[in-house]
């Protein structure tokens, strides 16, 4: 009862939850085809490279979830294109190229917020506001949690063949990986830009990456591992805002914190992989 309570009081902690629980379905399965794709650090590099668009956003407007949106969205989108042009043309990886695009990314981004010398609004863009999301907010967030499962269930066939053997996907001749690849960072993108705002540019990654990791420890059949890594992230975002309540800790960060514990739990004990149960058997 103590888990239920404040969410049917409190009109703001049952926002809160409403809009992580869209990032959980829209999000988290992103985040399974990251690790399956072995780019899960570039989640991390895409979070950071919305921060200078989201930033220019809040400079022009102040704290305007539209404007950050836009501005979030334009920036990470443009570090996804611009290390896919520098891994194509020349001896660079992926991985390599998102590095050096998302540290200048945040430096820069930092920078334009400091501008207005305010820390508050600083720490609220890089840790977000989760018990503060208004209904503009929720809106945003439920509307690119649809459009991305939407689009999600068209390419999801060929994204689960490029994932395992994208030789394949190409003699098939009905999708080209490339596009593929694009549309899928697309949709990263726009979750990130989702998330930073309930979770901040730092927090957002960790709710979709977080729990698809952990659930590669409890199924070897993909969408078991989905199911499950949804299932992981709302029993998180539940969790932790329950206990930011309780304790009076921030909202985000006991989220994802409430994550990592159980990605802890679940290298340990997890059935499939877990420590203790391949020192078991």
């Amino acid at each position: 009862m103590l888990l239920v309570q404040p969410f049917i009081e409190f009109a703001f902690m049952r926002k809160a939850l409403v809009a992580c629980v869209a990032i959980a379905i829209s999000a988290t399965p992103l985040g399974v085809f990251l690790s399956l794709r072995r780019m899960s650090l570039v989640g991390d590099a895409l979070s950071h490279a919305v921060l200078p668009g989201a930033a220019m956003g809040y400079l022009l407007s102040g704290l305007s979830l539209v404007a950050m949106g836009i501005g979030g969205l334009i920036a990470g989108l443009s570090v996804a294109l611009l290390s896919g042009v520098v891994s194509r043309f020349t001896p660079l990886k992926e991985d390599a190229s998102f590095s050096g695009f998302y540290l200048g990314a945040l430096a820069l981004g930092v920078t334009l917020i400091s501008l207005r010398r305010s820390g508050v609004d600083l720490l609220n863009v890089l840790f977000g506001s989760l018990l503060a999301v208004n209904s503009q907010a929720l809106i945003m967030v439920a509307s690119i949690s649809a459009v991305s499962l939407v689009v999600l269930a068209f390419i999801y066939r060929p994204l689960v063949i490029d994932a395992f053997d994208p030789h394949f996907l190409q003699m098939q001749g009905r999708w080209h990986a490339p596009i593929v690849h694009g549309i899928f960072l697309i949709l990263v993108v726009l979750n990130l830009v989702a998330g930073f705002q309930i979770l901040g540019t730092l927090m957002s990654v960790g709710l979709m990456m977080l729990p698809a990791a952990s659930a590669r420890f409890w199924s070897r059949r993909l969408e078991k591992i989905l199911l499950v890594a949804i299932v992981l992230a709302i029993f998180s975002a539940w969790c932790g805002l329950s206990a930011s309540w309780y304790w009076s800790l921030p909202a985000g960060p006991a989220v994802i914190l409430c994550a990592t514990l159980l990605f802890f739990i679940s290298v340990c004990a997890g059935p499939c992989g877990g420590i203790f149960r391949s020192s078991a058997s």
